[in-house]
């Protein structure tokens, strides 16, 4: 069974060739079956683990947002990332290019990937940016807070999602 919002399955019974009477794989290659299938649940539960819902009551600001991405103190977005910023001298590769984001990935998922980005992969070196839940050797002046508030997590979202197109 499935919750709302994930992805059909790509799962395939196995044939009696490779199952039990009770649909139980037999043999190693059943075996390999299963742990096949159970990559794809795994896909497909790490696909839907995003926040689909905004973290404001107040819609997200593009123009604020891009303020956000583009500020070298304050986002830091373009230490990692490249993308569609022609105010920006220097820009990082660490991290994707941003160019046509907002065609690739819905809100939620960019929401997801900034609020904190282990949830989908947790070999990231993407910092979150908006929770302190398992955060170590955290400064002093900064334990407790996030780098980023609810509000511009949401601008960052709305400018990210503007972001369809090619590199101008």
């Amino acid at each position: 069974m499935r919750g709302p919002g994930m992805p059909p399955s790509r799962m395939k019974p196995l044939g009696p060739d490779r199952a039990d009477s009770s649909g139980l794989p037999t043999g190693l290659k059943g075996v390999g079956l299963l742990l096949g299938a159970f990559g794809v649940v795994c896909a497909e539960l790490a696909s839907a683990q995003v926040l689909s819902a905004p973290l404001t009551d107040t819609p997200g600001d593009p123009a604020r947002g891009e303020a956000i991405v583009i500020d070298p103190q304050h986002g830091l977005c373009t230490l990692c990332h490249s993308g569609p910023f022609p105010q920006v001298a220097f820009s990082g590769n660490l991290g994707p290019d941003l160019t046509g984001i907002g065609a690739k990935r819905d809100a939620a998922s960019l929401r997801q990937q900034i609020v904190d980005s282990r949830v989908t992969n947790p070999d990231t070196i993407m910092p979150p940016y908006y929770t302190t839940d398992g955060l170590f050797q955290v400064g002093a002046r900064w334990q407790g807070t996030t780098l980023l508030t609810a509000q511009e997590v949401e601008d960052v979202v709305a400018y990210l999602a503007t972001l369809t197109g090619a590199t101008p």
